[in-house]
């Protein structure tokens, strides 16, 4: 018979978050993988549970990957818990997780708490679509090409940022995006939570004071697509144009309403001046 792996989502602050399944299922496994075992020791002895552990992190996943697979196969149940959050996001939880899928091996996942989400609601920016990239590139040149993809990016962007980084990050930012509007939103659901809203420039002020700390969640708002002045001989024009397409003059209506932000009636109108 062969085990299972399970990724347990743990609490990104504050220890009341942890679900009801979550201490159960950590009751139940037979091993734990911890990204730090002595962080996450303090979290399972807050819970009083008591169970052996292995580290697991970027700097072991191979050989540890191979230990885990093995006891896996063994029969053994595999709790994956990383020091805060949804294993798998921005730490090798996802190459585990590749490796067990390969050989076949039963893969659960806990619903749980993810910083990057609960900044992302918080900024109050679109969240109809976004993109997560977790911490940036640090070698300049593939840093840089990430940072002009955001600036052409019509979504919201949101990215994770260490205390000691998040200025030179701001100053890249601002000077690629402008006085794009951000927010950052630091030590979530612990004591000392923090949220900071505005233009690059203000929520770059705010450190001149005093020092950052804790891990930063950077929601950025997407680029805003320049509108084209909507003269009637442009919005004329446009009709023609798309009507030579072969579209009708209903689905050239949609078009040029959509381009030019709209409401379809007034084309509408134009549209009736096109013989």
């Amino acid at each position: 018979m062969t085990g299972k792996l399970i990724l347990i989502p743990t609490p990104i602050g504050n220890l009341e978050d942890i679900t009801l399944r979550a201490l159960k299922v950590l009751e139940e496994v037979d091993v734990i993988a911890a990204e730090d075992t002595r962080h996450s020791l303090r979290l399972l002895n807050h819970f009083g549970i008591k169970k052996p552990m292995i580290s697991y992190h970027r700097h072991n996943r191979h050989s540890a990957g191979e230990k885990i697979i093995e006891m896996i196969l063994q029969g053994k149940s595999i709790g994956l818990i990383t020091d805060a959050g949804m294993p798998g996001i921005s730490d090798p939880g996802s190459e585990i997780l590749s490796l067990c899928l390969g050989e076949g091996i039963c893969v659960e996942a806990l619903p749980g708490p993810s910083a990057f989400l609960l900044g992302l609601v918080l900024s109050g920016f679109d969240t109809g679509e976004f993109h997560f990239i977790g911490f940036l590139e640090r070698k300049k040149r593939p840093r840089d090409a990430q940072l002009l993809r955001i600036k052409d990016y019509p979504f919201t962007t949101v990215l994770y940022e260490a205390p000691h980084r998040i200025v030179k990050l701001l100053e890249e930012l601002h000077h690629h995006l402008g006085d794009r509007e951000v927010v950052l939103a630091r030590e979530l659901t612990k004591k000392f939570e923090e949220i900071i809203r505005g233009p690059l420039p203000t929520v770059m002020a705010a450190f001149e004071s005093k020092p950052p700390k804790g891990e930063f969640v950077v929601v950025i708002s997407g680029a805003v697509e320049e509108v084209p002045e909507a003269s009637q001989a442009a919005i004329k024009e446009m009709l023609e144009a798309v009507m030579a397409e072969g579209f009708s003059k209903k689905e050239a209506i949609e078009r040029v309403a959509t381009r030019y932000k709209l409401p379809k009636k007034e084309v509408y109108r134009e549209a009736l001046k096109i013989k």
